[in-house]
């Protein structure tokens, strides 16, 4: 094999090396650089208006190659200054062929080329690949970021429709939507009170149990007088009169006014000058009123006919004919919240004595013995009975418990609790416009993002090219100082 076939295969990293190493090019190479770079400025600053000179110089570092293009047109637009010996009278054509004179010498246009191409290689354009990666890692995590919180905003919104949908509101005007439901309480509670008929069976099989007919209380009196007042709970009988206490709920929504009370006693009471004294009169100790004063001494003057309509006394009734119920007794046995409680826990009590009533009937085993055979004295008491009654009682459970009702019955006993709901609301309203605001955030954030990546791939094109041909000139160059053989720069632009 002729030594001419032989390629030359150079690691790019290793090639400033291998031209030293060769004396290709000096060890000092780099001292003439700075001084070629300030001729290249002086000349680029006296440049005829040529397209293919704008489109040379542009985005480009000025080398060796680039010069002896500049050179080439420069004999085009400059024709005109040269003389019979071959010799160009303008500067321009002057300072340029000086440039590639001092490069030429001692190939340090080779040893510079060598480092724009390594400098490409290793640093530019890996620089330009992470940044556009990065970028479109961002645009990705940001419109990510955008779906998550278009995500969050349907399951706040969902939580909020959830919320509304439990206080039976619309959520536009929090504060008066729920007064308005607050006036539908007696109904709801009539509504579970025409329920409580139902749990007779159970009421008397738990009082035959409990030898006690009078257990269960409120539910026996629900069952029989219906939601009726605590006055009439507590004494069987119903008032003449009910007054009941105002609701106050706060402040009209999204204000705060101070209310500034004064006590008004109207006109001044006065007493006249000095002490009020009682005086007695010395021995008998007797008071002394002043003129007037007249003593009973005979009992037997004393008027006894006199009629309760000429003494101005008044007896209320009592029996039948009532009082007047006010403050918690003005209030409804399954409003007032002591007297709620108290049937939600009798509800409770029933309900498990009738679960545990089904599971002794479905279970055989010897420990119930005792209690089956106490209890089937007890007539029609089979697992399909119990069960319905175990029904009935969950259905009234289940209505009393129901969200909606306790929501307003807590905004109708607690003046704040109004405030937190209606605050509690609003903060999911809140919430979902913030989420918003940052959804539409991250979304221009993707926009950016992704105009910023795309404005770095055309950079990332031109050094590629620009690096391409650069590899290719200088393995041209190295291929004619050895007679023409093959040049292969090993890990160059190709392997990026």
């Amino acid at each position: 094999m002729d030594e001419q076939d032989i390629p030359i295969d150079i690691h790019t990293g290793k090639l400033q090396e291998w031209l030293v190493s060769r004396r290709v090019v000096g060890k000092d190479w780099h001292k003439a650089i700075p001084d070629i770079r300030n001729k290249i400025n002086n000349a680029i600053r006296d440049m005829p208006a040529h397209e293919e000179l704008v489109k040379l110089l542009s985005g480009a570092h000025i080398n060796y190659f680039h010069c002896l293009k500049i050179v080439e047109i420069l004999k085009m637009t400059e024709a005109d200054t040269k003389n019979v010996f071959g010799r160009y009278g303008s500067q321009r054509m002057k300072d340029w062929q000086d440039v590639v004179r001092s490069y030429e010498k001692d190939s340090v246009y080779l040893a510079e080329a060598a480092q724009i191409l390594v400098r490409n290689i290793t640093f530019e354009i890996p620089s330009l690949k992470k940044q556009i990666a990065k970028f479109e890692q961002l645009s990705e995590e940001s419109t990510k970021k955008a779906k998550d919180m278009s995500k969050s905003q349907n399951a706040i919104r969902s939580e909020f429709n959830t919320l509304c949908q439990q206080l039976g509101i619309k959520g536009e005007k929090i504060r008066a939507e729920l007064k308005e439901k607050v006036e539908q309480l007696p109904k709801l509670y009539d509504e579970i009170a025409s329920k409580v008929s139902s749990l007779d069976k159970a009421v008397n099989l738990y009082g035959e149990y409990c030898k006690n007919r009078n257990c269960l209380e409120i539910i026996r009196h629900v069952a029989v007088a219906g939601n009726s007042t605590v006055y009439e709970f507590l004494y069987s009988e119903a008032p003449l009169s009910v007054e009941e206490t105002p609701i106050d709920f706060g402040p009209e929504e999204d204000t705060a006014q101070e209310v500034n009370q004064e006590i008004d006693f109207g006109e001044t009471i006065d007493f006249g000058e000095g002490e009020i004294t009682l005086q007695t009169d010395g021995a008998d100790g007797a008071i002394d009123w002043g003129e007037g004063n007249e003593t009973v001494t005979d009992p037997a003057e004393i008027n006894f006919d006199i009629s309760l309509e000429e003494s101005g006394i008044v007896v209320e009734g009592g029996g039948q004919s009532g009082g007047v119920a006010r403050g918690e007794e003005a209030l409804s046995v399954l409003d007032a919240p002591k007297y709620r409680d108290q049937f939600i826990d009798e509800l409770m009590e029933l309900e498990a004595f009738l679960k545990m009533r089904l599971y002794e009937l479905t279970t055989a085993s010897e420990s119930s013995m005792i209690s089956l055979s106490f209890l089937d004295e007890i007539a029609g008491q089979d697992t399909n009975t119990i069960q319905q009654m175990i029904v009935n009682v969950e259905v009234v459970l289940a209505n009393t418990m129901q969200p909606q009702l306790q929501y307003l019955h807590q905004v109708k006993h607690s003046p704040r609790y109004i405030d937190i709901l209606s605050a509690k609301v609003r903060q999911k309203l809140t919430a979902i416009d913030k989420l918003k605001e940052n959804e539409n955030l991250s979304k221009e954030k993707s926009v950016k993002y992704h105009e910023q990546a795309a404005s770095l791939r055309p950079d990332l094109a031109k050094a590629i090219s620009h690096t391409k041909i650069l590899q290719q000139q200088i393995e041209t160059d190295i291929s004619k100082r050895y007679k023409n053989r093959v040049v292969n720069l090993m890990g160059g632009i190709n392997t990026i």
